[in-house]
């Protein structure tokens, strides 16, 4: 298969860029890139650096649109269980006469609503509710006056 530079480089050149230029100092102004246009490595010496390029770094959350990594998710996932191991613990041990502990809900992942968000929606939700109801009701109550 023949490349060029551009699909060498993605759809995120300049993350690309910055990666090369962070994880390949040794390549003088420009890093790798430049070297490439000087004519010092070839294209597919260059090819080859782009996908030995580190998961954690700037063409990962171009890509993913942020910057977890499998271990920010492993342990959101652990603080979660932990919570819900807690919560069944002090419920398994609580007083008879006394309410359960609520279940905790998941902590917050990337692609999740912000809190901010989250009530702007329900109160949108509310709005569209109380539309409704006052729909109905002057409808099927008498009118007024």
């Amino acid at each position: 298969m023949t490349y060029t530079v551009l699909d060498v480089l993605g759809e995120h050149p300049e993350a690309v860029e910055a990666d090369l230029a962070h994880h390949y100092p040794g390549y003088g102004p420009g890093g790798p890139l430049a070297a490439y246009w000087r004519g010092e490595i070839t294209l597919r010496w260059l090819r080859v650096m782009v996908e030995g390029l580190p998961p954690g770094g700037a063409l990962s959350r171009a890509v993913s649109g942020h910057a977890w990594s499998h271990d920010t998710y492993a342990a959101a996932d652990s603080r979660d269980l932990l919570a819900l191991l807690f919560t069944a613990f002090v419920n398994a041990n609580r007083d008879p006469k006394k309410p359960p502990m609520p279940w905790p809900k998941p902590g917050w992942r990337p692609g999740d609503p912000l809190p901010e968000e989250s009530e702007a929606a329900a109160e949108q939700g509310r709005a569209q509710a109380r539309v409704a109801y006052e729909h109905i009701t002057a409808q099927v109550l008498p009118a007024k006056g």
